[in-house]
């Protein structure tokens, strides 16, 4: 159901996208993508949001057992300004919709886990590199390196900010993001779809006040206002919901909400005095009517702000 937006609130069309990517078939895989990204598009999402190492199947632990396969990796793996980046900057365009993109990165001799915000222009507006593994790390192990800053970006609704995959578990990077202005955050993951995850990322969306967007292979999540909105299992899914966005802390925003306020003030007080005089009629009060009249008299004028 779509939702109304609330004082103080924007609400945003996302979609969540459960692929499943073939491991090492970057081109398959690039191809499965545009697909699912059109199919999001006709849904209406404003913001989509794909798997952890969608582009080219999320084949690190391959590369752990085999130093061939570690070479093979750091070789697929896609640079900043590489074809891939600039096909779905491309198609961000055609299709006036952000893109969450989730790949390898290299950058020199280095593979990041990373995940790429295109927005609605084919831009790049922001950039993360997960932060902490599952499998732990070394610092031999060039082709998975882990990110050295959390950061939020801008976005045409609103700074956001990553989580990839095990991120997730540590609550003091959401909470960063959300220190640093993200108002929405999203989450790419090849991991844990338990309801155990659920519950945690229920609770780092209440604690931090501002809607999750997860895609997982197998399972997405979309929370708004702290609740579960939409939930799906399965592969190659499209799940699609409207969030409620908190708006940024500004004295524009803090004006507007003043002003709705009073708008409704009014009427209500009305109504609540109504009732008020109605009970007090019911209960044959001596003193019914009088301090309504005086009051009334005493009543300042209108002011505008």
């Amino acid at each position: 159901m779509p939702q109304v937006a609330d004082p103080g609130f924007k609400v945003l069309r996302v979609a969540a996208i459960s692929m499943k990517a073939d491991k090492w078939k970057v081109e398959e895989n690039a191809d499965k993508m545009e697909r699912l990204f059109r199919r999001a598009g006709r849904l209406g999402a404003k913001v989509a949001v794909i798997t952890e190492g969608a582009l080219q199947g999320y084949v690190v632990m391959e590369a752990i057992k085999s130093p061939k396969r570690a070479e093979k990796m750091l070789a697929i793996s896609e640079q900043p300004e590489g074809p891939h980046n600039l096909r779905f900057g491309q198609l961000a365009k055609d299709l006036g919709m952000c893109i969450c993109l989730g790949l390898s990165e290299r950058v020199g001799g280095d593979v990041y886990n990373a995940a790429l915000f295109i927005d609605d222009q084919g831009r790049i507006r922001g950039r993360h590199y997960k932060m902490q593994f599952a499998e732990g790390n070394d610092p031999g192990w060039y082709f998975n390196r882990m990110g050295q800053h959390i950061r939020a970006f801008d976005t045409p609704y609103g700074r956001a900010g990553f989580l990839i995959c095990n991120d997730r578990w540590d609550k003091t990077l959401a909470r960063a993001l959300v220190l640093d202005g993200a108002r929405v955050i999203y989450i790419l993951a090849y991991g844990d779809k338990s309801h155990k995850q659920d519950r945690v990322l229920v609770e780092t969306a209440r604690e931090n006040g501002v809607p999750i967007v997860e895609a997982n292979v197998g399972a997405n999540l979309i929370i708004s206002k702290g609740e579960i909105v939409a939930r799906a299992r399965g592969e190659d899914d499209i799940t699609v919901a409207d969030i409620a966005v908190p708006l940024a802390q500004s004295e524009e925003a803090v004006r507007e909400l003043e002003r709705e306020f009073l708008t409704r003030r009014g009427p209500e007080m009305k109504r609540r005095y109504a009732k008020t005089m109605a009970s007090l009629a019911g209960g044959r009060d001596p003193n019914f009517g009088s301090f309504a009249h005086e009051a009334s008299a005493r009543a300042p004028a209108d002011t505008k702000t």
